[in-house]
């Protein structure tokens, strides 16, 4: 039975021999065995910090136990369970809803980091590499190390000129503006700015996206974020900003400092935020609301955070987190709220702890993840 489990763990059992474990762990004896290969498992991929196999195997009885629900379900994930993803895999033998394992080779090639230049010329921006990037005159603009682009205080131009970073899917990136200003773009980010500042104008630039700002502090000349929906300024300070094109929200998190938000409704509300609020645009609508900011800035360290989110929230998070498209076709997705951390955890790893909220099948072919209703 040993060559049972370890085949489990490794995702390399056959139909067969998944229904040989499921008789095998109907006894207290083989389950305390089972749980003990689990925990060895999880030291040798050093993620049993905070691993307590009694809870999780508690949890596990108790999940079975509600399989049918169907009302919507809202409940917090204790610290072990994302690490967990063994014993929800259990679960769903047990009544016969196995997920089909994603293939190595299931996801595209991810997309490169591209960078437009005044003149229209795309440079790609490889993050293993170090560089220097010059325009068509031969003039150096920027200097590449690796994942951060920094821009030189070079003598002012009388005219703007303008470069525009693209970050594709499943990147983040790091840049330094001609200023100082420093800003870290997520996945599925587009930033124009200009190479140079220049002393007759605001220091502007345009966002489509999600960015975090830590802006270098010059009273005479505010920093000002140009988004689909709103504005928002500020002389020096630490704020997030998100603005994606086709999300049904604009807003701006505030760390540290003092920002103004600027609607671009006709009535041209303005809020003034401070830390640790939110200023939200949602139905052409300006509001201020209080919030916990470590959920927004989490991913600058590469944390995937929700927070009591919707499932149609989350998968936008997963397209751009992981370059994958997500096709839902189990509607009763829609009523689960989910609260979640991860860290250096695979899609697949997230998709079964997602399962202890609500049962669905899933497969992953060639960049999209589709989720259907599990079979009975």
């Amino acid at each position: 039975m040993k060559t049972l489990i370890i085949k489990y763990l490794n995702e390399t059992i056959s139909e067969a021999e998944k229904l040989q474990l499921i008789e095998w762990l109907q006894t207290p004896k083989n389950q305390k065995t089972f749980k003990e290969f689990v925990k060895i498992n999880h030291r040798l991929n050093k993620l049993s910090a905070s691993v307590d196999s009694e809870t999780a195997y508690s949890k596990l009885m108790t999940n079975l136990s509600a399989v049918k629900i169907t009302t919507p379900i809202r409940k917090l994930i204790p610290h072990w369970l994302k690490y967990a993803a063994v014993f929800v895999g259990v679960a769903i033998l047990t009544y016969g809803i196995y997920l089909n394992s994603p293939q190595k080779n299931a996801f595209m090639d991810a997309p490169q980091i591209t960078l437009q230049l005044e003149d229209g010329s795309i440079k790609i921006i490889d993050e293993n590499n170090n560089s220097t990037i010059v325009d068509a005159d031969g003039n150096i603009i920027s200097e590449q190390k690796q994942n951060e682009l920094v821009y030189g205080n070079a003598t002012p131009e009388e005219t703007l000129q303008y470069n525009t970073l693209n970050v594709p899917y499943g990147k983040t990136f790091k840049l330094v503006l001609s200023d100082g200003s420093q800003v870290v773009l997520n996945a599925g980010t587009k930033l124009k700015y200009p190479v140079n500042f220049i002393k007759s104008e605001n220091r502007t630039v345009f966002l489509d996206g999600e960015a975090y700002f830590e802006v270098a502090k010059d009273p005479l000349h505010p920093f000002i974020v140009n988004t689909k929906d709103m504005d928002v300024e500020v002389l020096g300070t630490h704020f997030n900003v998100t603005s994606y094109t086709n999300d049904q929200k604009t807003y701006t998190v505030l760390v540290e400092g003092k920002v103004a938000a600027h609607s671009k409704l006709a009535n041209n509300d303005t809020k003034i935020i401070s830390p640790n609020e939110k200023a939200v645009f949602e139905n052409e609508t300006l509001q201020i609301v209080e919030v916990n900011v470590a959920k927004y800035v989490a991913w600058v360290q590469g944390e995937l955070v929700f927070v009591d989110d919707s499932f149609k929230v989350i998968a936008n998070k997963l397209e751009r987190k992981f370059n994958v498209k997500i096709e839902n076709n189990y509607p009763e997705l829609a009523k689960i709220y989910i609260t979640a951390t991860f860290k250096n955890e695979t899609i697949e790893e997230v998709l079964k702890t997602f399962q202890t909220y609500k049962n669905f099948d899933y497969y992953i072919k060639n960049g999209t993840v589709t989720i259907n209703k599990p079979k009975k």
